[in-house]
């Protein structure tokens, strides 16, 4: 059967460069050739809403299960490289923080990753697009199924959404979410997108974090017999 926006599925992928390099994947012998960590785990999604690479939902949608492989220009993939994301930062905002930039490497800046171009003259040149902007991809998707378990799907949203475990039951409309003191406000805001998607109304109540008792084993000596 075809599938639809707004189908779940579970997928194992593959994301390259035109010349072949790897930049993500899940699946675990392409992870080890490029020599990179990522998560395991089929991605559980839901297709047309923006929790995948759009031009890779795009393709999919209308697709069924099986395996496929996408080309992407930077229009469908990471966009085009923007010259107003190469910018200026003063050498002494790195030396505030007890950082020492080196050409190549990425820095997060409040949420957005750069890259440190050059270093000079008291100046550093920072790059904030997207390492994979203006370049053609391909994606090697494998749908493993369609999702049709409601309870698979809130899990899935609630790793997409807050990448947390949190404990949830589903009482006919109303889906009855737990999370740390403190997360529920943030949690909340998702409310429209449980409703859209999967037709419950989210219900958020707060709970004390544990903290977790750690007991450590001591070896005994015996006496020695003398």
């Amino acid at each position: 059967m075809a599938l639809k926006s707004k189908d779940f599925i579970a997928i194992e992928f593959t994301a390259k460069l035109k010349d072949g390099d790897i930049f993500d994947s899940n699946v675990k012998k392409d992870l080890a050739k490029a020599g990179i960590q990522g998560n395991l785990k089929p991605f559980v999604f839901a297709l047309g809403e923006g929790m995948f690479l759009k031009g890779v939902e795009e393709f999919l949608i209308g697709k069924e299960v099986g395996e496929y492989t996408i080309e992407l220009s930077p229009e469908k993939a990471f966009g085009k490289r923007d010259p107003k994301l190469i910018q200026m930062i003063p050498l002494k905002e790195f030396r505030s923080q007890q950082v020492n930039p080196i050409p190549g490497q990425v820095f997060n800046f409040d949420g957005k990753l750069a890259k440190i171009l050059t270093v000079s003259g008291g100046r550093v040149m920072v790059d904030f697009n997207n390492p994979i902007a203006g370049k053609d991809v391909v994606y090697e998707i494998k749908i493993l199924e369609e999702i049709k378990d409601l309870n698979k799907k809130v899990e899935a949203m609630i790793d997409f959404f807050f990448r947390q475990d949190f404990k949830f039951n589903i009482e006919g409309k109303e889906l009855n979410l737990e999370v740390i003191k403190g997360f529920g406000r943030f949690a909340e805001l998702f409310k429209e997108k449980f409703k859209k998607l999967l037709d419950l109304n989210l219900k958020v109540s707060e709970i004390e974090e544990k903290e977790e008792v750690k007991t450590e084993e001591r070896s005994k000596e015996k006496p020695k017999s003398e």
